[in-house]
């Protein structure tokens, strides 16, 4: 296993103060009396940076950010050590709020659209991508465009790594994921949902979601795909083979940050040189690992390194 020189620049479009608290119960109309706030950095890029970051990679974020909510997202990611650019803009950066209900644990997310960006900030965003001046391993865009930036932006964005000689990994939906895959991506990590709505087929069956997943490969929209299911594991694609593997039986404090730690975890193990079943295996512990903690807290690598050997990749 060789390492891989470089960073992953981790972008964030649309990047949050995520507000983490909890009720007795959810009903309307009442005065829900809360607990104690906790307070973290959100937005995908944020999160995978922070995972790599955690896990002993290098990573960096960049990041749009403005008014109050943006300087306390840069204060606390400097507060945390990790690497971080951002790149101003005049409206405020968003703020998302998760409640858990202790008489039923279910969790209720609450999601601002963003703020909207003009076009000399999202374009700004760009050439800070093209112009890093430090040697990159992989580029991360992971989570949904603000208002304001165009659904090609992901496109353009594929485009230019690709011109710089950079592979791009993207985890996105809707209308800016579907541009970016025309554009043609190194990995893609949909979800279920998201590959129907990519598809518009219902998708029903295991064999439809492999099916579905290898015509992005076939169609050299992707080299690899990491398909996650939730509680029924996930699927890793590639033109070199294809592997599977269950969900971990873990106790679900929170699902928030499941998919940003799989993502985290999987691009740091290819910065480390890993073959990719063996990533897609730190992959599944990360991703297990952040159910473990409550609010919108990610994995913690204690919990990685414990889950990663009860992991079983098998070729599917």
């Amino acid at each position: 296993m060789t390492s891989l020189a470089g960073t992953v620049l981790c972008l964030t479009m649309n990047p949050s103060v995520d507000v983490s608290t909890h009720t007795d119960r959810v009903v309307p109309t009442d005065k829900l009396r809360c607990g104690p706030a906790g307070r973290d950095a959100g937005g995908g890029g944020l999160n995978v940076a922070s995972v790599v970051h955690r896990l002993g990679g290098h990573s960096q974020a960049l990041y749009p950010a403005g008014g109050a909510a943006g300087q306390w997202l840069t204060g606390h990611l400097a507060h945390v050590g990790l690497p971080a650019r951002a790149l101003p803009i005049a409206q405020e950066t968003r703020e998302n709020f998760t409640v858990q209900a202790l008489d039923t644990g279910a969790e209720y997310r609450f999601v601002l659209p963003g703020p909207t960006l003009s076009e000399g900030e999202w374009q700004a965003c760009l050439d800070a991508v093209d112009t890093c001046p430090e040697p990159l391993t992989l580029v991360v865009a992971s989570g949904s465009l603000p208002p304001g930036v165009p659904a090609d932006f992901y496109a353009r964005l594929a485009q230019a790594t690709r011109q710089r000689g950079v592979r791009l990994v993207l985890d996105s939906s809707g209308p800016a994921l579907a541009a970016a895959l025309l554009a043609g991506v190194f990995l893609v990590k949909p979800n279920l949902r998201e590959l129907r709505e990519l598809t518009g087929l219902p998708l029903e069956h295991p064999a439809d979601w492999r099916a579905a997943a290898q015509a992005l490969i076939d169609r050299g929209q992707a080299e690899v795909v990491a398909l996650t299911l939730g509680a029924g594991g996930a699927l890793l694609l590639s033109r070199d083979g294809a592997w599977q593997a269950e969900a971990l039986p873990v106790e679900v404090a929170s699902s928030v940050g499941a998919g940003d730690s799989f993502v985290g975890a999987l691009v740091w193990s290819l910065q480390q040189g890993r073959a990719l079943p063996e990533a897609f295996g730190w992959a599944m512990a990360a991703g297990s690992a952040a159910l473990l903690t409550p609010g919108t807290g990610l994995c913690l690598p204690r919990d990685v390194h414990h889950l990663q050997p009860l992991v079983k990749v098998i070729a599917a």
